[in-house]
């Protein structure tokens, strides 16, 4: 019998888990969702800074690098670059058999304190790729102003790209184009397009929080709350609809390119007046990937309903992006106020990464 997450699939969707650990990985949690239909693997630096900080899984390999290492990135990127080779060893199979090149992949994210660095996120996206020496890897550049040429460049090297933190209508078409641009350059030089591919991470549970948060303090417009989130996700499809269904994308695709799909991002819900599954019902729909952690893969195994609901909504989107407008929302603010936060608080979990790592490095050669 089906699971609802292996449902996704037969939509066209690719349902992928948004966490990562030794243990997790171990301890079979990666093989128990597999098993129930995931088909890729996200990661982050929050996500690292939670698993390494706590117990002892990774105190073993952190005494091997300490005869190497000393400097908490290095000793960090050490064991991370090994959980993700296990995750994409174990996700190969997945991704050989992959004919359209979205499944099986395993992301992993650049120095989020280089998101305003152009320059230092190419080299590190191309360094991650190459330590971690999979075909199946996605490296993680985050959607920033200084990220699109960083985008652009580093799929013109060669490497797939899993654009993050993208919040914004305008900023997921540049991201789009960035990939276009790159993907052109990567074929000039004789590239192989089978190797190449990327989503766009287009996050949507925090734009509710930070649009109703705005609408209650104004008071009013309670029909509104809740509302935002899905339908910038939905414009944000008809984006992608247009951007690779065009004449530019002709030959590209003849050339045997991957477009650039949608991958939806922090689908877990924030509010618990209101389903745990909402936002992965709303964004089902075809040539899409949707990330969950793994409480909301659970949760949509068991009570999870699947049917295309993505594109049905594009007028209605639009209207609603109007009222919050009307509502003295002001949309653009909101999703630059969360870009920032995004990138503070991932570079905030590196930092703090970077410190646990260093206080246990400490630790481990006093005993």
């Amino acid at each position: 019998m089906r699971t609802p997450v292996e449902d996704l699939a037969r939509q066209g969707q690719s349902p992928w888990v948004d966490y990562l650990s030794r243990p997790f990985l171990r301890e079979g949690g990666l093989d128990r969702l597999v098993g129930q239909g995931v088909l890729g693997v996200t990661s982050n630096p929050t996500i690292f800074q939670g698993a390494m900080a706590k117990g002892q899984a990774y105190d073993d390999q952190l005494r091997e690098v300490l005869r190497e290492h000393d400097d908490p990135k290095e000793i960090f990127l050490a064991l991370a670059v090994e959980d993700i080779r296990a995750a994409c060893d174990r996700l190969r199979p997945v991704f050989e058999r992959s004919g359209s090149r979205r499944d099986g992949w395993v992301s992993l994210e650049v120095d989020p304190r280089l998101a305003y660095d152009t320059a230092a996120t190419v080299a590190e996206a191309v360094r991650l790729h190459e330590l971690v020496a999979r075909p199946n890897l996605m490296v993680k550049i985050p959607g920033t102003e200084p990220g699109l040429p960083a985008i652009e460049e580093t799929v013109a090297r060669g490497v797939p790209v899993n654009v993050t933190l993208l919040f914004s209508l305008r900023r997921h078409r540049h991201a789009a184009e960035a990939y276009l641009r790159g993907l052109r350059r990567f074929l000039a030089t004789g590239g192989d397009p089978h190797r190449m591919a990327s989503v766009a991470s287009f996050f949507v549970s925090r734009v509710d929080t930070e649009a109703d948060r705005r609408l209650r303090e104004s008071g009013g417009h309670e029909d509104l709350l809740g509302t935002l989130a899905v339908a910038n996700a939905r414009l944000a499809y008809r984006t992608f609809l247009e951007v690779f269904d065009g004449p530019e994308w002709t030959d590209l695709a003849a050339a045997g390119a991957a477009p650039q799909w949608c991958l939806w991002a922090s689908t877990s819900m924030k509010d618990e007046t209101r389903p745990d599954v909402f936002y992965v019902e709303q964004l089902i729909g075809p040539e899409t990937v949707v990330t969950m952690p793994p409480e909301t893969v659970d949760a949509f195994v068991d009570h999870g309903v699947v049917a295309d609901r993505l594109a049905g909504g594009m007028a209605e989107a639009d209207r609603t992006l109007e009222r919050f407008a009307n509502a003295g929302v002001d949309y653009d603010d909101v999703v630059a106020v969360l870009e920032r936060e995004g990138v503070e608080k991932f570079s905030t979990a590196y930092r703090e990464l970077s410190e646990g790592i260093a206080a246990k490095r400490d630790h481990l050669r006093t005993v």
